[in-house]
């Protein structure tokens, strides 16, 4: 944005101080002449044993050395009206050159402001603290823009090689074909519509309503059945009435994708297990799997983008796009909730949702 120059903050507070220095001098004067000068005869007195002066004489006398000290006061009040602005504004000239640096693209810089905490260092760490979730934020797009691009080119180049093999082999199977290639453009539509459901969830604004947590639990555990008893897991519900408030298509499909992960990553030969429950202000829902052993280091990426496990390739054809615990984490985050994925010490995976209880 384009402003005229205008005079700037250190030369106003200049001048605010050497205003200030001349109404008190002109208040000092004011008041030696209203509680001293008045008292002094308009005329010369002369007596056998002195002279005493007039108000003009005195005025004489008195008027060039206070002339004289209110330009000292008028240049001492410049001077030091001038350098006091300067330290005064010095952190504002520190804020100004990371400013400037961010917006030139360097997010990494920090003003890192020493000494005690006052207005100006607060306002420094708080710009400092901005532009750590800004290059956070903007790092965590970069890596989702690359992410996203990779996966989407995949089914896009499975089906052109599958087309060349067609096209140099006409003799091969045609109902074949299209069998693999209807599924390599599911994957791609279920892909971009996991992409959609992210970028409505982070522009918000959806309806909310009051929804329990139970009642989604089971709807989830009642769509996924059919895929439970295709790998023989056992689905175990421990469902308690646990009501919040909040997007009823969003929350169902965040029970819908901490079961599907579950069934898909867990160990078929233990029980996957869904609890609902009201902890105090909270309404909570926790899906649990069993399985291998997993490092707290890969827990703690499960919920970026893309994150497969400890690999980013596909292991099965039930796998769906690596954005189901993302698109969790970001609807929870909507609901003002929080998710949590702990490491079980048996084995597998514990997925505790958090949101805020409905007040009846």
């Amino acid at each position: 944005m384009t402003r005229p120059r205008g005079l700037s903050a250190r030369v106003k507070l200049t001048l605010s101080y050497v205003g200030l220095v001349l109404v008190a001098g002109a208040l000092i004067l004011t008041v030696v002449w209203l509680f001293l000068l008045r008292y002094v005869p308009d005329e010369p007195l002369f007596s056998d044993t002195g002279f005493a002066p007039s108000q003009r004489d005195l005025l004489r006398a008195f008027a060039p050395p206070a002339g004289a000290a209110m330009l000292i006061l008028l240049a001492v009040g410049a001077i030091g009206g001038w350098f006091l602005a300067g330290r005064m504004l010095a952190p504002l000239s520190q804020l100004t050159a990371a400013t400037r640096q961010a917006d030139a693209g360097d997010l990494a810089t920090r003003v890192r402001m020493p000494g005690r905490r006052d207005e100006f260092r607060e306002l420094a760490d708080s710009f400092d603290g901005m532009l750590e979730r800004v290059e956070s934020q903007v790092e965590e797009q970069r890596r989702f823009a690359a992410n996203a691009s990779h996966e989407l080119r995949t089914p896009l180049a499975i089906t052109r090689t599958l087309l060349d093999v067609a096209r140099s082999d006409p003799e091969r199977d045609v109902p074949e074909l299209l069998e693999r290639l209807a599924a390599v453009n599911d994957r791609g539509v279920e892909l971009l519509e996991a992409l959609l459901l992210l970028g409505r969830v982070d522009r918000g604004g959806f309806p909310q309503a009051s929804v329990d947590l139970s009642l989604l639990a089971e709807d989830a555990v009642e769509t996924l059945l059919p895929l439970a008893e295709v790998r023989g897991v056992d689905l175990v519900v421990h469902g308690e009435a646990a009501t919040t408030f909040g997007s009823p298509s969003l929350l169902g499909q965040v029970a819908l994708n901490l079961l599907q992960n579950a069934l898909i990553h867990g160990d078929p030969a233990e029980p996957v297990t869904v609890t609902t429950h009201l902890d105090h202000d909270s309404a909570i829902l926790i899906v649990e799997n069993g399985g291998e052993r997993i490092d707290p280091a890969v827990v703690a990426t499960l919920a970026e983008p893309f994150q497969r496990g400890t690999a980013r390739i596909r292991r099965s054809d039930q796998e769906r796009n690596g954005l189901g615990l993302a698109i969790v984490s970001a609807i929870v985050g909507a609901h003002a909730g929080s998710l949590t994925l702990a490491a079980r010490s048996s084995g597998g995976l514990r997925a505790t949702v958090r949101v805020p209880a409905e007040i009846h």
